[in-house]
């Protein structure tokens, strides 16, 4: 059985506690990121219903993978890490500069180590106290992404599809493969990691809180073969492009400009005066979005690091 790996708090911070997560801490964790994302980009982001996605998924385990810090009744600062590789966490800024940040970097690592993880690393906002913080450690910039919106009132032109091919929703457990499928051999084409099970993508598409058939935009062709998808989140009154991936070999013929222009307009249907997606450095498409008209409003970079044993700790 995996044991959990203890937080080692600073002298500095001797007086919060700390323990594992729970399901029911998704809404603490929630509005800590959102006070994070508000002070470090000057918008939130996130959304309980992400938290959920992600902690429902079959390969993480919260009580061994996950641990919050707490002033009081207060969840001020946690972390997490998903099969020793992915790593996310968050410090309050009103909680910042008391060394929680390098306490929770160094039992990320930890963990990464015990689950037989080489490398632990996650995403911050360019230029934030976490990058700051990431590169006094040692850590390293693996790529950037960028946060990238449609402003409300404008449009992308019209994309035509070729002749037979059409955009629907899902409508049955074969449609969900089919896109799962299409979605994972398109960013596993440079995506260095391992294939996700079809019950860890449908934790966060089809079996998030709060999903809708029409959330999931399939691209078939004239035979009615999947061949591209994008997945599409509205929040706050903003329409989020989740994924969009095409088959390697129905590229070229604008098929995913048309994906995007139909999770645009569904996503308005539905409430989303503006569109917003984020893309790497990874799959060259930041140019694509920015052709259609979009901006970017923020820069992320990964950072990552070997995975370590925690200072003071005693061997497993």
């Amino acid at each position: 059985m995996t044991s959990a790996v203890p937080l080692l708090l600073p002298t500095t911070a001797a007086h919060l506690t700390t323990r594992p997560l729970t399901r029911r801490d998704a809404a603490a964790v929630t509005a800590l990121m959102a006070s994070c994302e508000l002070h470090d980009v000057g918008e939130v982001l996130i959304e309980e219903a992400d938290i959920v996605g992600d902690w429902q998924r079959p390969a993480f385990d919260l009580a061994t993978q996950s641990v919050g810090v707490l002033d009081g009744d207060r969840l001020v600062a946690y972390a997490e890490v998903f099969k020793g590789r992915w790593a996310d966490g968050a410090v309050a800024p009103d909680h910042r500069g008391r060394g929680l940040g390098t306490a929770l970097s160094h039992w990320t690592r930890a963990v990464g180590a015990r689950d037989g993880g080489t490398l632990v690393g996650q995403p911050v906002p360019g230029d934030s106290p976490g990058e700051r913080l990431f590169s006094d450690l040692g850590y390293r910039t693996l790529w950037t992404s960028w946060v990238l919106e449609m402003p409300a009132g404008t449009t992308i032109a019209p994309q035509p599809l070729p002749e037979g091919y059409s955009i629907r929703e899902p409508r049955d457990e074969a449609d969900l493969r089919a896109a799962w499928t299409v979605n994972e051999d398109a960013f596993l084409e440079w995506s260095e990691r391992e294939r996700s099970s079809f019950e860890e993508w449908t934790a966060t598409v089809s079996r998030r809180p709060g999903y809708e058939p029409w959330q999931l935009r399939l691209m078939a062709d004239a035979a009615g073969v999947v061949v591209g998808m994008a997945f599409v989140v509205v929040s706050s009154r903003c329409g989020y492009v989740d994924k969009l991936a095409v088959r390697r070999d129905e590229r070229g013929r604008g098929l995913a400009r048309a994906l995007l222009v139909d999770a645009f307009e569904v996503a308005r249907a539905h409430g989303g005066e503006r569109s917003e997606l984020s893309t790497d450095s990874r799959t060259g498409a930041l140019g694509l979005y920015e052709k259609v008209g979009m901006q970017v409003t923020s820069v992320w970079r990964h950072w990552a690091a070997a995975v370590a044993p925690q200072p003071g700790a005693a061997p497993a």
